[in-house]
């Protein structure tokens, strides 16, 4: 089982990286370590179909509730699907690691220096309202993200200088550090606001206010909390450009609200709505059955992919007393036994994570090479000496649960970390305190995985507890950083880069909302994500990632878990979607209603 997708817990990151320009030649789209796959020409992307009827009501499932229309603040739970609203300056090619093409810019110009990029918005483009997209509303758009949005936008969005409007459509940005080789693609994936609609509101409050965009769909009817309905939008600026041709096919995507995975899955049985990519490797295995599928009018498929897969696990909060030791927190790590838990669990769906890159070539699974201790050797004596001299594995066993030496080995360990196995309880020999942490849920499907681990820290004399609460309530607390573990994610791109910075940067350590859940300050992590951002070409940008992979997993911030390599997904038989398929992504946006089949003749 994986954890359910937290894209409405924790917003998603923007993973972009950048091709140096040749001076004064405006480009039709910007790369990372290459050539663009698709010429200025190109019609369409091989992944989508040009052919695709357009028409069809589709339903979808959420999780929880939703109380806000504005994703880009800590406050409020913003409802799934805002995304469809907005366009942004360029569209990312999914078949490409890191590529983007012209949407709201018809085309861009950065000088070879990366010191500025300038964006040559299309005459075209309107709001849905009908108000023509200028630099007036790009300028407000980021303006308004660095002062009022979420503070990841600021760890993204801190190297801009300045933003000048040179006419009605050209803008251009003005960088601090030509170093941060991917801020330009990340300017050209923030959504792009409309500067009449949000002037005279309030950003930072959560609202319903219905918001205007520039993108394929409005937000049609919504029920607070429990649906939402995305109109396409039949007279939308873009939908003749190639970035878009043979996408957004559906005229409605609505999303329904269901507050256990459990019920919605029965739901989508019961033809409640139409689509449903699953998580649980015990609902994988054990429920997609029945009349629906064996009659063919519900598919299940499994689809592999190439994505990288990041780092699922159990996160220590390092705020806590407990978890600043890195050797209370490798005991602690003995304490998960994968091996028993895929066989007798997951059904064998997963394979163990060991990297915060896995299923990538930036996982550091080999002793470094040359090349990479010629990064680390300058951090030699600031870092554990196994980060030179050994692959990292996560603690593996048979499968028996008999796991009897390694809880023993564990308990040497916090011994020498100052606690002794006393009556039964793990005691700190200077506080006399016994261990004794809470695991925070937000889905109640996941106690059935951390029980069996339960049980073996309880061996140690650790009583730990699990505590479910709402979506609400969870990302509160998250935001706040008020727990002791709790079960997260680090996504991973083909090219990391700024997103870096939130996930384990030591300025967002104590920043309130912030994705640095572990509460990393590392001096040694902040210089290497600073190399993997400034790397020259692909062959550095691997090294580099594996150099940060070697210092991460020898400190002991979480406790692996596990990846797959496929999605698994479930529809009714009513979809038809292109042959060729995406490398990096699953690719719904180009999917449609296939034309019903014309009944036989007497």
């Amino acid at each position: 089982m994986s954890m359910f997708s937290l894209k409405k817990i924790i917003a998603r990151t923007l993973f972009l990286s950048i091709l140096p320009l040749s001076c004064g030649a405006a480009q039709h789209g910007l790369s990372m370590h290459g050539d663009l796959k698709y010429t200025s020409d190109f019609s369409h992307f091989e992944y989508t179909n040009p052919n695709a009827p357009k028409g069809g009501d589709i339903k979808e499932w959420a999780l929880g509730t939703f109380d806000s229309f504005n994703g880009f603040i800590i406050k409020g739970t913003p409802a799934d699907g805002l995304g469809l609203i907005y366009d942004s300056l360029m569209s990312k090619a999914l078949d490409e690691p890191f590529s983007q093409y012209g949407l709201l810019a018809a085309s861009v110009d950065m000088p070879a220096s990366r010191e500025s990029i300038t964006f040559f918005l299309r005459p075209q483009a309107r709001f849905s309202d009908g108000n023509p997209v200028t630099a007036e509303d790009v300028i407000f758009t980021f303006n308004l993200l660095l002062e009022k949005g979420a503070p990841f936008y600021k760890s993204y969005l801190g190297d801009i200088e300045n933003i000048e409007a040179i006419d009605p459509l050209t803008v251009k940005f003005h960088f601090k550090n030509n170093g941060n080789r991917e801020l330009p693609l990340i300017v050209g994936e923030i959504p792009i606001f409309a500067k009449h609609f949000w002037k005279d509101r309030d950003f930072s409050t959560p609202s319903i206010d219905i918001p205007i965009g520039s993108g394929p769909y409005t937000l049609g009817k919504f029920e607070s909390g429990r649906s939402i309905t995305y109109q396409r939008n039949s007279t939308y600026w873009g939908k003749d450009l190639a970035v878009n041709t043979g996408r957004f096919n559906f005229n409605s995507i609505t999303y329904d609200y269901y507050r256990d995975s459990t019920v919605s899955l029965e739901a989508f049985k019961a033809g409640a709505y139409d689509f449903r990519q699953e998580t649980s490797s015990k609902q994988w295995a054990t429920s997609y059955s029945g009349p629906q599928f064996d009659s063919g009018k519900l598919i299940k498929e499994e689809i592999t992919h190439s994505k990288p897969t990041g780092m699922q696990a159990f996160i220590f909060n390092t705020r806590k007393p407990y978890f600043k030791d890195p050797d209370v927190r490798k005991a602690l790590s003995y304490a998960f036994d994968f091996e028993w838990t895929n066989n007798n669990l997951f059904y064998g769906a997963y394979a163990r994570t060991h990297s915060y890159f896995s299923n990538s070539d930036m996982a550091a699974i080999e002793l470094p090479s040359p090349e990479e201790l010629d990064i680390l050797e300058p951090f030699r004596n600031q870092l554990p000496d196994e980060v030179f001299t050994k692959a990292y594995r996560a603690p593996s066993y048979d499968g028996s649960g008999k796991i009897r030496k390694h809880i023993r080995q564990a308990l040497r360990i916090l011994k020498q970390s100052g606690w002794e196995l006393t009556n039964g309880k793990l005691i700190n020999a200077d506080t006399k305190e016994p261990m004794i942490f809470e695991i925070l849920l937000v889905q109640k499907d996941f106690e059935r995985i951390i029980a069996p681990m339960i049980k073996n820290l309880q061996r140690m004399g650790i009583q730990t507890k699990i505590r479910i609460v709402d979506v609400s309530q969870y990302i509160n607390r998250l935001r706040a950083f008020d727990f002791d573990m709790v079960v997260g994610s680090f996504a991973q791109s083909s090219s990391p880069g700024n997103e870096l910075f939130e996930y384990w940067g030591s300025k967002n350590a104590q920043q309130p909302g912030s994705r640095n859940l572990i509460g990393i300050e590392n001096p040694v992590i902040d210089k290497l994500i600073e190399l993997i951002i400034q790397a020259p070409d692909r062959k550095q940008l691997v090294l580099r990632s594996r150099a940060l992979d070697r210092v991460l997993q020898w400190h002991y911030y979480v406790i692996p878990q596990f990846h797959s390599r496929s999605y698994r997904i479930a529809y009714k038989k009513i979809f038809g979607f292109p042959t060729v398929k995406p490398t990096y992504d699953l690719g719904f946006d180009t999917w449609w209603i296939k034309q019903p089949e014309s009944e036989p003749s007497n």
